[in-house]
């Protein structure tokens, strides 16, 4: 999708680049509930009968059919505009390397052609978060995870983490 840039002069001008057209936030929600999602793992212990203070809540990362985050991430992306959903599976398809940044027309053209539940098609990929916000980086856009301390500005703008 080209878009439109004003020049200081006043004249438009045709731009090829790529355009994500994502809602940021959105996009940033479905990001953090993915990698959420993505530390679940199965039922390790069927027979666990201890206290739950006492095993340090582990079985909270366990997948047991019921999972309240698996349903908010679903949400999220059925939330979304059928275009949305598909610059989603799209801007996934970019950072996992399937496409380049230079071919998402194809990318766009791809899964609207291949995927009609594009909700249940993205949970099942298991690198979900990291593949979106890889696409992202390619659109020099990114989230800010107020938990991440290892890089980046903090409140006062000074750098943290490794960026000392």
């Amino acid at each position: 999708m080209a878009s439109v840039n004003i020049s200081s002069s006043g004249r438009s001008r045709r731009s090829r680049e790529p355009v994500l057209n994502l809602p940021l936030d959105k996009v940033s929600f479905i990001i953090l509930k993915a990698r959420e999602y993505d530390v679940k793992e199965g039922d390790s212990d069927p027979q666990e009968g201890s206290n739950a203070i006492d095993d340090g809540q582990a079985d909270i990362l366990t997948d047991n059919g019921e999972d309240p985050v698996r349903e908010e991430l679903l949400g999220a992306i059925r939330g979304l505009n059928e275009e949305e959903r598909i610059r989603l599976v799209a801007l996934a398809w970019l950072g996992r390397g399937t496409f380049e940044l230079g071919e998402w027309k194809e990318a766009l053209a791809t899964a609207r052609s291949e995927h009609s539940r594009t909700a249940e098609y993205l949970i099942s990929l298991p690198l979900l978060g990291d593949y979106l916000e890889d696409g992202l980086g390619l659109f020099d856009e990114g989230i800010v995870d107020d938990n991440d301390t290892r890089e980046g500005l903090d409140a006062e703008d000074e750098p943290l983490g490794n960026m000392k």
